[in-house]
């Protein structure tokens, strides 16, 4: 499996350029040097694609489950015995640490199309009513061509999370992944050509963003849409999708809290809360950017977590020993470097980092950062309110359980949060409280593929992962047979 320097879209079966020859630069966050390039789509290869996916889509549909499972295990296996080349081309597309890409991306991508295949058989007819004249029952049936939207975090997992239940089902997937992170998806399309996926089940088409996602979300022969990524931008597609009353589940992050009570273990929390608050460079939309402190601990949380933080080796990706790596892009380090020259601005301070680190060799202009802690900011304001995507938390002390559960929900999202406490009674009866999809209790992104995850509020629509992008991808059918 080779990682070239010109990648290239995947359309009806074969890995060819954009139809116009044109290409745009794929850049390596920890050198900020191109790598690669990548081709750049226009309308007429989405037409394209999508006549090749409307005339895969009835052979597809049909096939056996026994057929579909095989092929889908395959392409798992093939990502499984090459996910070293599969873990460096995520690490040097986002800048992550490979021990990540390692340990977490590129098994649960594997992941997503065995549970998937497997999952299908469950996909049974279920009786409604039956009598002696009549007997009814209902179907569930793959909807048609669909569009997949990967954001550029987690780009391999993500768009296997999205791909894997929609072919399991018997859709046609037209799939957009980040210009920011192309490589994987490229990856994925050589294993489904080994893999023997039939021409036009798949399609991969790479490109700028925002005008690719716009042509794709507003075809009129792309029936469904799913797409994980930024607030603003999931905005625009449920509106569009809306209009033209399209299926459509939509993920766009948050500014997700941590509550830390006093009675918790609190050894185990430091580690938890360092791993939720830093993990994947801050690229993450569970990423805990608010940690909420009971008074009592505050002092000696904020010590020893500012002294945890500074510790933090940030560095090379493909060090053993790196904690952080880059960030993916220009853009978005100065997109942070925005949101910490607020910090004083809305009343806080920064108590470590925020620097920009300057590396030499071969990393001299990559866009490095250290991980930064902030308090004294009010819960108003903007820092404490909008999503930043970024290794940058915020501390604020509470007294009450009442004054945490408030803080907590002090924002327009619903997306995740993390409770640490010895007190499982206590746990309970604040995480019901929450508004937000998922809580984790002593822990962190204890995520499995059969989690069902979302978000609520203003965090999304919908839910994906285990059972519900079965029922996402599939449309219910109810038959009346007078017998």
């Amino acid at each position: 499996m080779a990682v070239e320097k010109y990648i290239k879209n995947y359309i009806n079966g074969a890995l060819v350029p954009a139809l116009a020859g044109l290409y745009l630069d794929n850049i390596n966050p920890a050198t900020g040097h191109v790598y690669s390039e990548f081709p750049d789509c226009n309308e007429n290869d989405l037409e394209q694609a999508v006549e090749y996916a409307e005339r895969a889509f009835p052979e597809w549909a049909a096939m056996e489950s026994e057929r579909r499972f095989r092929i889908l295990m395959r392409i798992a296996d093939i990502i499984e015995q090459n996910t070293s080349e599969y873990a460096r081309a995520e690490s040097i597309d986002t800048g992550k640490p490979i021990t990540m890409s390692l340990s977490q991306d590129v098994p649960w991508a594997q992941a997503c199309f065995r549970y998937y295949a497997t999952e299908v058989y469950h996909l049974d007819a279920q009786s409604r009513y039956q009598d002696s004249k009549n007997l009814q029952f209902s179907i569930r049936q793959a909807i048609g061509v669909v569009g997949c939207i990967i954001p550029w975090n987690m780009p391999l997992y993500q768009l296997c999370r999205k791909v894997a239940p929609a072919l399991a089902t018997g859709n046609c997937v037209i799939a957009k992944p980040s210009q920011w992170s192309p490589m994987t998806a490229y990856l994925l399309a050589q294993a489904c050509e080994e893999a023997g996926l039939p021409k036009g089940v798949l399609q991969i088409l790479q490109g700028k963003d925002q005008p690719l996602q716009e042509l794709i979300v507003n075809h009129p022969k792309i029936r469904a849409i799913a797409y994980t990524g930024d607030a603003a931008t999931g905005r625009k597609i449920l509106e569009s999708a809306s209009k033209q009353l399209k299926k459509c589940t939509i993920t766009i992050g948050g500014n997700n809290p941590t509550i830390l009570f006093a009675d918790c273990d609190f050894d185990q929390m430091m580690i938890g809360t360092l791993r939720s608050s830093f993990s994947n460079n801050g690229h993450h939309q569970h990423h805990a950017s608010r940690i909420l402190v009971e008074r009592s601990i505050y002092e000696q949380f904020k010590t020893e977590f500012v002294k945890r933080t500074q510790f933090l080796k940030v560095g090379d990706p493909f060090s053993s020993i790196t904690d952080l790596g880059a960030i993916i892009s220009e853009q978005q380090l100065q997109k942070i470097k925005s949101y910490l020259t607020l910090v004083e601005v809305e009343g806080g301070n920064i108590l470590c980092g925020g620097k920009i680190l300057e590396l030499t060799g071969e990393l001299e202009h990559g866009f490095f950062i250290r991980p930064a802690v902030v308090e004294g900011l009010a819960n108003d304001t903007k820092f404490n309110q909008e999503e930043i995507y970024a290794p940058i938390v915020s501390l604020q002390p509470f007294d009450t359980p009442d004054e945490a559960i408030e803080l907590a929900n002090a924002t327009i999202y619903g997306l995740s949060a993390s409770i640490w406490t010895s007190n499982l009674s206590k746990a309970y009866q604040v995480s019901e409280r929450l508004r937000a999809k998922t809580v984790w209790v002593n822990g962190w992104l204890t995520e499995s593929i059969t989690l069902e995850t979302g978000g609520i509020y203003q965090s999304g629509i919908a839910v994906e992962g285990g059972q519900a992008s079965l029922l996402f991808f599939t449309e219910a059918k109810e038959m009346s047979v007078k017998i």
